[in-house]
C-alpha cells in the first residue's frame, strides 16, 4: 500500500464526457495521481436513481471508463473500477444509513432537485449516504468536489465523525479538494445553468471527442451578453465569464491577464481564441480514445473490480467487528 494520502472520487456513467466533466473534475483526477494514492469509480449504482435504459447503462459504463483512460487516468497509478462490482459499497451504506437523520437527507439541495426530475424514490433520498459509503469504504483522506457536491461531502464528514465517536476511530474525516478555476463549467446555450448531458441541445456542451471544427463552431455560437467588452462578472456577464474561465484553464493564464488582452478585441475574436485553445487542449484525448477498444477496457475493469472487492473486504472486516456483526 502507498504511504501517500488517499483520494477517492466517482463519476456517473454518461458515456461520452463533456468539457464540464473534464474541467470541473476529471483533469483534476489526472493531476492528483502525482501527489496522492488515487481510487476512482464509475458509480453505476448512483445512475439507477433516475429512469434509465438497462442496455444503455451497460454500454455507457464501459464508454465512461474508456474516456477516463483516454483523458489520462493511469491504470498503473490509479485503481479505476465499477461501483456495482464491489457490494461492500451498499453494505457500508446500510450501516451509515442507520446513523443518518431523515430530515438531514430531505434538506439536501440535490434531493429537492432530483425529486422534481426523477420522483421521490428511496434511491434519490439515500443517494448521499451511498456516496458517503463510497468515500469512507476506502478510508479516503480527501475528495475532489465542485460546489454542487459540497453539501454531500459535509454529510460524509458528519457520518465519519458520528461513526468514530460511537464505534471507534476507523475512518479519516475527508477533506475537500476544489480546482482553483473551472470548478463549474456552464452551458454554452444557457450560461446560468451547469453544462450537462441532460440538456437537449448538442450546442450546449463540447464533447471531448468533438473535432476542432465542431469545437470552434459551438464556441462561436455560444450565448454571450449585451455589449462588446470582454470582462469578468458572473452576475452581469455570465456568458463571457464562463468562456474566460474556460480559456484561463486551457491557457494556464489568469483571468485578469486575459481580460487585459481581449477587453476591446470584440466577442468574435475572443470566441475564436477560446475555441482554438479548447480544440488544442482536448485533441490528444480523442486520439487516445480511438486507440482503446471497448473489449480491452471491459477486461481491465473486471480485473480492477476484483482488486477493489479485495481491498473493500479487508476494510469491512474491521467495520463489521466494530458495529457488532462480525
Amino acid at each position: 500500500m502507498s504511504d501517500l494520502k488517499r483520494v477517492f472520487s466517482g463519476i456517473q456513467p454518461t458515456g461520452e464526457l463533456h468539457l464540464g466533466n473534464y474541467v470541473g473534475a476529471v483533469k483534476n483526477w489526472v493531476t492528483m495521481q502525482d501527489d496522492y494514492e488515487t481510487i476512482y469509480c464509475v458509480v453505476d449504482l448512483h445512475a439507477m436513481t433516475s429512469p434509465y435504459d438497462p442496455a444503455e447503462l451497460f454500454a455507457e459504463r464501459v464508454e465512461t471508463a474508456r474516456m477516463l483512460l483516454a483523458v489520462g487516468i493511469d491504470r498503473e497509478r490509479s485503481l479505476l473500477y465499477f461501483q456495482s462490482d464491489v457490494p461492500q459499497h451498499t453494505e457500508l451504506a446500510w450501516i451509515l444509513g442507520t446513523m443518518t437523520g431523515l430530515g438531514q437527507l430531505e434538506r439536501m439541495t440535490q434531493f429537492k432537485e432530483k425529486s422534481d426530475r426523477a420522483g421521490q424514490n428511496l434511491g434519490v433520498l439515500a443517494y448521499p449516504v451511498l456516496q458517503a459509503a463510497d468515500i469512507l469504504l476506502h478510508k479516503a483522506h480527501a475528495v475532489p468536489v465542485g460546489d454542487d457536491q459540497a453539501q454531500h461531502l459535509e454529510l460524509t464528514r458528519d457520518l465519519a465523525l458520528r461513526f468514530n465517536s460511537r464505534f471507534g476511530d476507523l475512518f479519516p474525516v475527508p477533506e475537500r479538494i476544489t480546482p482553483k478555476i473551472g470548478a463549474r463549467v456552464m452551458s454554452l446555450t444557457d450560461p446560468v445553468s451547469k453544462m450537462s448531458k441532460s440538456d437537449g441541445s448538442l450546442k450546449s456542451r463540447i464533447l471531448l471527442t468533438d473535432t476542432p471544427d465542431q469545437v470552434i463552431k459551438k464556441v462561436k455560437s455560444a450565448v454571450t451578453d449585451t455589449g462588446t467588452e470582454v470582462s469578468y462578472d458572473r452576475a452581469t456577464k455570465p456568458g463571457i465569464s464562463n468562456l474566460l474561465e474556460i480559456l484561463s484553464f486551457f491557457s494556464d493564464r489568469s483571468i485578469d491577464s486575459l481580460v487585459e488582452e481581449y477587453a476591446d478585441a470584440g466577442y468574435g475574436t475572443f470566441k475564436t481564441a477560446v475555441g482554438e485553445a479548447i480544440a488544442e487542449g482536448i485533441g490528444p484525448i480523442a486520439a487516445a480514445y480511438e486507440s482503446l477498444s471497448a473489449s480491452d477496457v471491459a477486461e481491465l475493469m473486471a480485473r480492477n473490480g476484483a482488486e477493489a472487492r479485495e481491498r473493500a473486504e479487508a476494510e469491512m472486516i474491521s467495520v463489521r467487528k466494530a458495529v457488532g456483526i462480525g
